[in-house]
């Protein structure tokens, strides 16, 4: 979904879930961290305003995006963890190394989610530029981090409503 008119941080559609009882792992790359830090917190506050508490979010950091999945897969590993959310940025370059890194970091999620059958959720800014990056971190387009921890929460109500 294009976010050029769309703040992130007002979510369309059913009501968020309430997340108290649920434990929530959040794996963020350390690569670019004023705007991954920016996305966790996002995420986290989220979190704790929809009934998630503190002790039931399970933090952890890997070097970049691309150990993203690796980071995802251990946390998956916890029988306490009922899902996960990655939080990245790949920010375009002058080489194919984008390329690379973002597919293969969408695929991950989308096979660890698949593996261990539970929620992994792709926050993963793949920006062209810094601003925009800056723009979907916090910005005039919201928070990225805000819009994986509801998906996180719908995600969750899903599969138990199942």
């Amino acid at each position: 979904m294009s976010s050029v008119n769309k703040n992130l941080s007002q979510p369309e559609g059913s009501s968020v879930p309430n997340g108290k009882g649920m434990r929530i792992g959040i794996v963020v790359a350390e690569w670019n961290i004023a705007i991954t830090g920016a996305l966790r917190d996002g995420a986290i506050n989220t979190l704790l305003e929809n009934g998630v508490l503190e002790k039931d979010i399970v933090l952890h950091y890997v070097p970049g995006s691309f150990e993203l999945t690796m980071g995802a897969q251990f946390l998956c590993d916890d029988n306490s963890i009922d899902a996960v959310i990655t939080l990245g940025c790949v920010i375009q370059g002058e080489t194919r190394h984008f390329d690379f890194i973002c597919n293969a970091v969408a695929h991950g999620v989308t096979n660890v989610s698949l593996k261990y059958n539970k929620p992994v959720i792709f926050g993963v800014l793949t920006p062209n530029t810094l601003q925009q990056a800056e723009d979907r971190a916090g910005g005039k387009h919201g928070n990225k981090g805000d819009e994986a921890a509801v998906t996180v929460l719908k995600m969750i109500a899903l599969k138990s409503r199942l």
